[in-house]
């Protein structure tokens, strides 16, 4: 089977990968948890898993009802490093609401004409209408990350997205919009074993992109860029959450429990949303490099 890129990811894993980084792969089990300073050992069991899920989703449908009756407009942010589980997250959220008040935002990069506009203009264009929820599958947050790390954006243009960032969200959250911001959080063992998944499997390799095969390689360059993002755009209007995402299961879990813990819609039920679990869920304090 040929591998996309040439099988790129996997001669990063066989000559560059770290040997920490190799080896704890090459020990694993399935179902083990890489990182060792990651607060459970094992994967959350599945059945338990399958059972919150189910109880959070009818919340969620819950709360897509009251949008839609009382024209609340929600917006939900997912960052995070590659492979971290963004789309897996967005999907489990929106896996039994109605398509039509909760659509997905994932743009691509901006055409010649985007390029020339204010920054946050190709996403006001998404933000919510009344009664509806909308995923950034990735954000207006590229500039402080991804453009940063692969030199897409100039100093000067990534200091003026500071300038502006807290002010666009304050104006977000001013004009009624509920916006909650993640930041997923993966390892950098299970970030690579994912990508290694990801080539190996036809139906995943779609995933892959060469942003991937070469940002594998910067690692210690975007946990420098994370860091001064959530440093410099954690507010009280607009905070960052942060969720270690090793565990998909409790990642998931976490998030979703979190926009139900904010939002205050009808016929809530709170035994069912029941409790974060902080130790992989909170602020940037738990951000782990």
């Amino acid at each position: 089977m040929d591998l996309p890129f040439d099988g790129a990811i996997s001669a990063y894993f066989e000559t560059a990968a770290p040997d920490a980084v190799r080896n704890a792969i090459r020990r694993a089990e399935k179902g083990d948890i890489l990182d060792g300073s990651y607060p459970h050992s094992d994967r959350m069991p599945r059945k338990a898993y399958e059972k919150d899920l189910g109880g959070l989703q009818i919340e969620l449908v819950k709360l897509q009802a009251w949008a839609k009756e009382s024209g609340a407009r929600i917006a939900l942010v997912f960052e995070g490093r590659d492979a971290a589980g963004k789309g897996g997250t967005i999907k489990r959220f929106r896996e039994n609401l109605n398509p039509r008040g909760a659509r997905v935002v994932a743009l691509p990069k901006p055409s010649d004409t985007e390029q020339t506009q204010w920054y946050f203009q190709r996403y006001t264009d998404h933000l919510p209408a009344a009664g509806e929820i909308v995923f950034f599958d990735r954000s207006w947050y590229n500039r402080g990350v991804v453009e940063k790390v692969f030199g897409f954006c100039t100093e000067a243009q990534r200091e003026h997205f500071f300038a502006q960032v807290t002010d666009f969200e304050r104006m977000l959250v001013d004009d009624g919009i509920i916006l909650v911001k993640f930041w997923l959080n993966v390892g950098r063992a299970e970030q690579l074993r994912r990508f290694l998944s990801r080539e190996r499997d036809p139906l995943k390799q779609w995933k892959l992109s060469w942003i991937d095969v070469e940002g594998v390689q910067k690692w210690d360059e975007y946990s420098t860029a994370i860091a001064e993002t959530l440093a410099r755009s954690h507010t009280d209007m607009a905070p960052w959450c942060v969720v270690r995402s090793d565990d998909k299961r409790r990642a998931r879990l976490a998030a979703i429990r979190t926009v139900l813990q904010q939002v205050d819609y009808a016929h809530k039920d709170a035994q069912a949303i029941g409790a974060i679990d902080t130790e992989i869920c909170g602020g940037p304090d738990i951000w782990n490099v």
